[in-house]
């Protein structure tokens, strides 16, 4: 019987988790064993009698957990240490970064161990049970709205007071993906006048279907990725873009910026001389602080203030909204897990050629068999060879 195993999260103020008892009752079902390490859930005020309960076997070493795994989920990527626990052909899934973690997704090869790329799943109609960057990138919109209102000075809505009426507060927003579109709809909810921009026109429908106003900035020709992530722009383009948008920052009382590229550094969209533009009090976002910032004066994990603007950098946004975050993550890895579970041998098949595993599985059999890294990582050699040669 394949032993499904969850280990605790190692990093630190991680309050998510990668199951829940009602995930144990299903993997249960599918016929699987399931152990997770003791603690497992305590950040969100779930016992391990709770998992007990559903049907799992709680297990005090991190070490003896991980040595009889068939597969490990976990959310974040497991340490170096942890690797050592493994038998080859163990199959992890997680996110793992692996266009900026080459050295694991190495060491990953070097051990023989199958990987899962909980970031790598297709952007596919059938992989939308499965999309974890999207579950949780949601969630990121709603937080960051909130973060961003407990550090404003005023409301959000109109209010119409016996001591006069007071106007709602202007909230931009910058990419209108699935975290945009989020926190657009909080911000309407909450009463704010809301404006939008994305590189992609096509979504100006969707941000005004919320009730938000779209920010038309000719760029000329712009357009997505076949995943549906925004191309990046040209120079040109960008300096377009940052010259348009710097009157509706600079009459903004709250901008959130969301844009990041699938793989590579986020832009950066707002400088500081548009941020001095700002009234003070004004507050910004900045979802991609941790990989390289869309703000220039952002700190990743940190609150900081410029000339009397607060720039939110904070990071790990769905963690601020931990039991769905969990709820929702959890279920994208049951998704995943089911639809390649064979039944009547209660296990997890593996198909290569399969449109989703081709895009999601990095590494197998000792090798980095996912296409995208392949032709990154020689890339990256040759653009090595090229510099060492001049």
């Amino acid at each position: 019987m394949t032993i499904l195993v969850f280990p605790a999260e190692l990093k630190p103020q991680e309050k998510r988790c990668a199951v829940l008892p009602a995930n144990v009752k299903a993997y249960k079902l599918l016929g699987a064993t399931v152990q997770v390490q003791a603690g497992i859930g305590a950040s969100l005020h779930v016992s391990d009698e709770d998992y007990v309960a559903a049907g799992a076997d709680v297990v005090a070493s991190r070490s003896e957990l991980l040595t009889h795994a068939d597969i490990v989920l976990s959310l974040h990527k497991l340490s170096e240490d942890d690797l050592e626990h493994l038998k080859p052909h163990t199959v992890i899934v997680s996110y793992l970064d692996p266009f900026n973690e080459k050295a694991f997704v190495t060491r990953l090869c070097d051990k023989n161990i199958t990987s899962v790329s909980m970031e790598m799943v297709p952007r596919i109609s059938r992989c939308q049970k499965m999309d974890a960057l999207s579950s949780q990138a949601s969630l990121a919109g709603y937080v960051m709205v909130m973060q961003a209102v407990n550090h404003l000075a005023s409301v959000l809505p109109m209010m119409m007071t016996p001591a006069g009426t007071l106007k709602p507060a202007k909230v931009f927003v910058i990419g209108a993906g699935v975290a945009g579109l989020q926190a657009i709809a909080t911000a309407k909810r909450l009463g704010a006048s809301v404006t939008a921009f994305d590189t992609r026109t096509v979504v100006a429908e969707q941000v005004q279907s919320l009730g938000a106003k779209f920010l038309h900035i000719d760029l000329g020709e712009t357009g997505e990725t076949g995943q549906g992530y925004a191309q990046a722009l040209t120079p040109e383009q960008m300096q377009i873009q940052q010259r348009e948008q710097a009157k509706c920052i600079a009459d903004s009382d709250i901008v959130i910026t969301t844009a990041q590229l699938f793989g590579r550094k986020p832009p950066q969209l707002i400088d500081l001389q548009t941020v001095e533009s700002m009234q003070a009090g004004s507050v910004i976002v900045d979802m991609a602080a941790e990989n390289g910032g869309n703000v220039e004066g952002s700190v990743s994990g940190e609150v900081v203030k410029h000339q009397g603007v607060t720039i939110i950098g904070t990071g790990s946004w769905a963690n601020g909204v931990a039991k769905h975050a969990t709820q929702m993550y959890a279920n994208n890895l049951f998704n995943l897990i089911s639809e390649f579970w064979h039944q009547e041998d209660n296990i997890f098949t593996l198909h290569l050629e399969d449109e989703v595993q081709s895009g999601c599985i990095i590494t197998h059999k000792g090798q980095v068999v996912n296409a995208m890294l392949q032709s990154i990582y020689a890339a990256n050699v040759s653009s090595t060879k090229e510099k060492e040669e001049a």
